[in-house]
């Protein structure tokens, strides 16, 4: 077994892999990184010269966007529109007003939009209104899925990509999961072939797990909601449709199945 780990995405990244073939593990690794640092550098809230950022920066006009935004913002439409809204990228201007997410310019912008604000063509996309896009709910697990996809390109039959949280597992490799809970660890979890993601919904700021959920659910403290599915990007995103509470009820339909660490 072999461990590369690195920072992006705003959290640490780390890939584990079974080569024999050093040469070939260091090829490997390169590629996988190199295509999560990819949308990391193009598809960042945080930074001002983004494409997102550029695009949340001129409502109304067209701007330009690479396949993979372009990929994303298609899924993240779909995705909101089938969930009337449940999943919704355009919630950065609500993220902002809590000081979740940072503000780059002193401009007026809507807190909350619907799928419909986003419009699309051939190589590029367009606010309809002054939204503010934030893609963190989706984008990190894509990027753990083209990782993968590069581990597989370059000859890697089994390994694993973990984001965060954020985590997809293939070949004959095999992962025992625990979730953190107040009272300590969870009993472990086996994963395989699958992707896993969490999220934490209530309870205080937390640094250390600095993701936000908005939902119509009232909780006492803090809860954690996990969904697997067969690719990383569904399981981010559905973390979010969990949130709500006709939430379950649409996992299956999408794909995807709410964990239960109990």
């Amino acid at each position: 077994m072999q461990r590369r780990a690195r920072p992006l995405l705003g959290t640490l990244v780390e890939i584990s892999i079974r080569c024999d073939d050093g040469t070939k593990a260091q090829a490997a690794f390169g590629a996988a990184f190199a295509v999560m640092a990819q949308i990391d550098g193009s598809l960042s809230f945080h930074r001002p010269d983004s494409e997102l950022s550029r695009l949340n920066a001129h409502p109304g006009q067209w701007q330009p966007m690479g396949r993979h935004g372009l990929r994303i913002l298609r899924l993240a439409r779909a995705l909101g529109q089938r969930t009337e809204d449940k999943f919704n990228v355009t919630v950065g201007g609500s993220l902002v007003e809590c000081g979740a997410l940072p503000r780059h310019k002193a401009r007026d912008f809507l807190t909350l939009g619907s799928w419909r604000d986003i419009e699309l063509g051939p190589q590029g996309a367009r606010l309809a209104r002054p939204v503010l896009l934030t893609l963190d709910g989706i984008a990190k697990g894509y990027a753990v899925d083209l990782a993968v996809k590069a581990l597989k390109a370059q000859g890697v039959r089994s390994g694993s990509v973990n984001a965060g949280g954020d985590i997809r597992v293939f070949g004959d490799m095999r992962l025992a999961l625990r979730q953190r809970r107040c009272d300590g660890l969870s009993a472990p979890m086996a994963l395989e072939n699958m992707a896993i993601a969490s999220s934490r919904l209530g309870g205080a700021a937390d640094p250390s797990f600095p993701s936000l959920l908005l939902s119509d659910v009232t909780t006492n403290g803090e809860r954690m909601l996990s969904v697997a599915a067969r690719f990383a990007w569904r399981a981010d995103a559905l973390t979010k449709v969990a949130a709500w509470h006709r939430g379950p009820e649409l996992l299956a339909e999408l794909g995807g199945t709410l964990v239960d660490f109990d």
